[in-house]
C-alpha cells in the first residue's frame, strides 16, 4: 500500500464511509494453501460479517486453564451461542497431512527396498565367498591377513555401490527439485544430503557383506585345499 509508517494511519473504504485504524503490522505468514504465494491481507476487527476472534494464549498457563478463562468471557457476552474453538497450530498442520502421508510411505518403501537389497548383497557375498574359497585358502597359506582378505572381498561390492550412487544421485536430485518446485517457499537441496546418503549406503553394504567376508577369511585353509 506504499505506506512507510502505517501504524496509526486511517484507511478508508471505497465508499468513503468505512474507516479502519491501523494498529499494527505483522510478518508474512501462510494462511491458506502452503503451495501458493502469500497474498496481501488485512486483519480487520469484528464487524457484522466476521465471526472469528483470534487469541494468543498465555504460555504460562495450561491450555485447559486458558480455554476455561476464554469460555467464561465468551459466555458472559455471548451466552446464546455455543463456545467453539480450534487451535491454529493444528489447523496449520492439517495443510501438510498429505505430505506427511507421502513422506511416511516413501520412508516405508525405501526401508523395504534397502532390506531387500541387503538380502541380495548377503546372497551375492555368500556365493562369491563360496566360489573363491580355494583362492582365499591359497592367499592365507601365502601369508595374507584376515583384514586384507576381507577387504578384497568387500571392495568389489563397494564398486557396485559407487556406480549405483553415481547413477542414482542425478535422478534423485532432479526428482527432489521437481517436487520442491510445487512450493512457493522452499528449501534448497544441499550437496551434503547426497554425500551422507552415499556414505550411509557404503556403510550398509560393508556391514551386510562383512559377515561373509570375515567368515571366509578366518576359515581354515586346509579344508578348502585338501582336495587339491
Amino acid at each position: 500500500m506504499r505506506l512507510v509508517s502505517p501504524v496509526g494511519k486511517i484507511i478508508k473504504g471505497d465508499d468513503g464511509k468505512l474507516e479502519w485504524h491501523v494498529v499494527g503490522v505483522v510478518k508474512d505468514f501462510i494462511l491458506e494453501s502452503p503451495f501458493e504465494k502469500i497474498s496481501p491481507m488485512l486483519i480487520m476487527g469484528p464487524f457484522g460479517w466476521f465471526h472469528v476472534i483470534h487469541l494468543k494464549l498465555n504460555p504460562a498457563n495450561t491450555a485447559s486453564a486458558n480455554l476455561t478463562r476464554v469460555e467464561q468471557v465468551f459466555k458472559k457476552y455471548n451466552p446464546q451461542y455455543p463456545f467453539e474453538y480450534v487451535f491454529a497450530d493444528e489447523s496449520y498442520a492439517n495443510k501438510f497431512k498429505e505430505e506427511q502421508r507421502v513422506g511416511m510411505l516413501a520412508a516405508l518403501f525405501a526401508g523395504l527396498a534397502i532390506f531387500i537389497s541387503c538380502l541380495g548383497l548377503f546372497g551375492l557375498a555368500t556365493c562369491m565367498a563360496e566360489n573363491r574359497i580355494k583362492e582365499i585358502g591359497v592367499r592365507k597359506v601365502m601369508g595374507a591377513s584376515v583384514a586384507s582378505i576381507a577387504a578384497l572381498l568387500t571392495k568389489d561390492f563397494l564398486k557396485l555401490v559407487l556406480i549405483s550412487f553415481v547413477v542414482a544421485s542425478p535422478v534423485a536430485w532432479w526428482s527432489m527439485n521437481k517436487w520442491l518446485e510445487t512450493y512457493t517457499y522452499r528449501i534448497n537441496t544441499e550437496w551434503w544430503v547426497f554425500a551422507g546418503a552415499g556414505v550411509l549406503s557404503a556403510a550398509i553394504a560393508i556391514i551386510t557383506v562383512s559377515y561373509q567376508a570375515i567368515k571366509a577369511a578366518v576359515a581354515n585353509p586346509v579344508k578348502s585345499l585338501r582336495t587339491e
